[in-house]
């Protein structure tokens, strides 16, 4: 496929053939996390971990709970990143001063200086993804794109699984 065609139907398994652009997205998904897998294992960091980083670098220190509504993860999924994270150095966990029982979570100084190495893994991932696109094209697939998310953030909220935006 030159990428230039549409996805072919009959190359879909069949139980997805009602459904060939969530196939596409899938897959997409999958090959997405496999390369920027690759790149963070360079940085010493797991997929999901740098989505984390990402958070306290914006917003500061942030709740151990409000961490895991933003990822939308099982709580036991963060706990076991942060403990990898905090091995590393690169997060300190303590008790909330306004509320002693929560966790706060905040990125240490080892852990601010990954945020060049993510930021260029992004960016990195981001140029061989969009290769042989141009950038009406990019843009036009990230309008797009932006609006399958929110389509499905509704339902995803609906189920309780994460917030809507």
């Amino acid at each position: 496929m030159s990428g230039t065609e549409a996805v072919c139907p009959a190359s879909l398994p069949s139980a997805a053939r009602g459904g060939p652009v969530g196939h596409a997205l899938a897959r997409v998904s999958r090959m997405h996390r496999i390369a920027m897998g690759r790149r963070l294992r360079e940085l010493g960091l797991y997929p999901g971990q740098e989505l984390m980083m990402m958070r306290l670098w914006d917003s500061g220190a942030a709740r151990q709970s409000e961490l895991i509504r933003f990822l939308g993860v099982d709580p036991s999924t963060v706990t076991k990143m942060l403990q990898r994270l905090e091995q590393c150095g690169y997060v300190r966990r303590g008790p909330d001063p306004a509320d002693r029982r929560a966790v706060r979570v905040e990125s240490t100084e080892k852990g601010d200086a990954l945020r060049a190495g993510v930021e260029g893994a992004w960016s990195d991932l981001e140029r061989t993804s969009l290769a042989g696109l141009s950038p009406a094209e990019s843009t036009e697939l990230a309008r797009l794109l932006g609006i399958l998310a929110e389509n499905l953030a509704v339902e995803a909220a609906e189920a309780g699984e994460t917030d809507a935006c």
